[in-house]
């Protein structure tokens, strides 16, 4: 196989990193995508791969990166989406979005739509990473997608990590017939920065002695890893969400077609894309 270009956002720690330096292992052209110059650029020298900096809370530094790849790289064969994180206090964006909503799900929506020429020549798996917290704590209500009327840190990062099902699905009906696939998957309670800046309960596993009960990013990684290098339609079912390489059980709104349709063409309007369905 010749070498195929993964682009993984979210690289430059945890399960990102992690599932980079395996890639690249492989034999594969790694695109390292961080917010972290430092650590970002570290990571990429670490494994002489490519690097690019954006901030998933700046939908322009999201146009920027998809400017850049679409100039740099005449084929992506892997999208993974796995930038995100669970947050504090509710915030809003410079783009006016509550920033769970915004650095999880819209910011990886409006960078796949920009991309899906590209991806679509090339035949591309999009990979969401998605989290257990959409059947956790998600109460989704798509009338308030940016959580006005109710707020809190673990709400709010289980409807983004319900959306991450939502769009894998979404995309996956839009565009398989056009030679994408698209899986969404839990990694695991992993030990990273993950909870750093947030006032979550979640951040005690993270910080105390439990941490000693979460799994390193590299098992973290290691489903991510799996539908990267296999093969869709033969080792893995598109438009499914999956934990430990199998197929898992979702929040029961995740099998929700209509909402899939309904939330794709709100998010589209959001990130200013037009609607086509």
């Amino acid at each position: 196989m010749s070498e195929r270009t993964i682009v993984i956002t979210g690289a430059s720690d945890g399960i990102g990193a992690a599932a980079a330096r395996s890639l690249r292992s492989l034999g594969n052209r790694v695109v390292v995508v961080g917010r972290s110059p430092e650590k970002t650029a570290a990571v990429a020298r670490e494994l002489d791969s490519d690097y690019l900096l954006a901030d998933f809370a700046r939908l322009d530094d999201v146009r920027a990166l998809a400017e850049t790849l679409l100039e740099r790289y005449p084929r992506i064969d892997v999208l993974a989406n796995n930038a995100g994180g669970i947050m504090g206090k509710r915030e809003e964006t410079v783009d006016g979005h509550e920033k769970t909503l915004q650095v999880n799900h819209l910011a990886p929506f409006l960078l796949t739509n920009l991309l899906l020429d590209r991806l679509t020549e090339s035949g591309a798996s999009v990979i969401n990473t998605s989290s257990v917290a959409n059947s956790l704590f998600a109460h989704f209500d798509v009338d308030d997608l940016e959580a006005r009327r109710k707020y809190s840190p673990n709400r709010a990062y289980g409807n983004a990590k319900l959306a991450n099902i939502l769009f894998t699905r979404e995309l996956d009906a839009r565009y398989r017939g056009q030679g994408i696939s698209a899986a969404a998957f839990h990694p695991g309670a992993v030990a990273s920065s993950f909870a750093a800046g947030s006032t979550s309960t979640m951040r005690v596993m993270y910080r105390t002695a439990l941490n000693r009960f979460l799994i390193s990013p590299d098992q973290g990684a290691q489903t991510l890893v799996w539908l990267a290098t296999s093969v869709p339609g033969e080792d893995w079912q598109s438009g499914k969400y999956y934990y430990k390489r199998k197929i898992s059980t979702a929040n029961k709104d995740a099998y929700d077609a209509a909402l899939a349709t309904r939330l794709w063409n709100q998010s589209a309007a959001m990130v200013g894309l037009q609607a086509d369905r």
